[in-house]
């Protein structure tokens, strides 16, 4: 009676022990028009849900996309507890900093010094609940290899402080910058301004879409 009553007591330890290291990985996208997109059937959330289940663990992982048009680094500070910190998630994926190069054609970007503070913040914040942080670097503002882009340098200087963000705060990184350039080198010859991983400079196609899950997934899904 005794043995059976152990043997019982263990299998229970070792269920409620499985049962925690099972638990679901919830997920939240947060950025700009981008992410709000990414939700779509063809979007890069939708994607890497996809390839997450073909790797048959749909269910370990919850995706919430979090991203609102026009949105800039100061945008996501300030919903950040209706739209993510609401949400109980284990991960935050952090994608912005297109917008805040982007807008300063016309006044309303955000400069350097200030996107680095928020950056920062939202961070701490976040890391303060226990919650892993993922950030991005900024993608692309016109695909071209040559750097003629108009915005390529302000592009790469945010990139830059993205990639200094990380290593600060011990983040890991999906450096979709380096992605996207090293991308367009191989398969860009033509030098073309978009239509290789955006429809229009800057929000994604298909392929985009796709390559963005892919490197999502190295870093996310062990």
């Amino acid at each position: 009676m005794r043995l059976l009553l152990y043997v019982s007591l263990f299998l229970a330890i070792t269920l409620v022990s499985f049962t925690s290291m099972q638990q679901k990985q919830k997920i939240v996208f947060f950025g700009d028009s981008i992410t709000a997109a990414g939700v779509s059937p063809t979007g890069y959330i939708t994607v890497l849900g996809n390839l997450i289940a073909q790797k048959g663990q749909k269910d370990q992982y919850e995706l919430i996309g979090a991203g609102i048009g026009g949105n800039k680094v100061y945008d996501l500070y300030l919903r950040m507890e209706d739209d993510v910190l609401s949400k109980n998630p284990t991960t935050v994926v952090i994608w912005i900093g297109v917008n805040d190069v982007w807008h300063k054609k016309g006044g309303t970007g955000t400069d350097a010094p200030k996107f680095e503070q928020f950056y920062n913040a939202i961070i701490k914040k976040l890391q303060a609940k226990n919650i892993k942080v993922v950030l991005c670097t900024p993608a692309t503002i016109g695909e071209k290899t040559d750097f003629s882009n108009e915005q390529d340098g302000d592009l790469n200087k945010y990139a830059n402080i993205v990639r200094a963000v990380a290593v600060k705060n011990n983040c890991p990184l999906v450096d979709l910058r380096k992605t996207f350039l090293a991308y367009n080198l191989a398969n860009n010859p033509e030098n073309r301004e978009k239509g290789i991983l955006t429809a229009d400079g800057v929000h994604l196609n298909d392929k985009g879409n796709s390559l963005v899950a892919d490197e999502m997934l190295k870093v996310l899904v062990k």
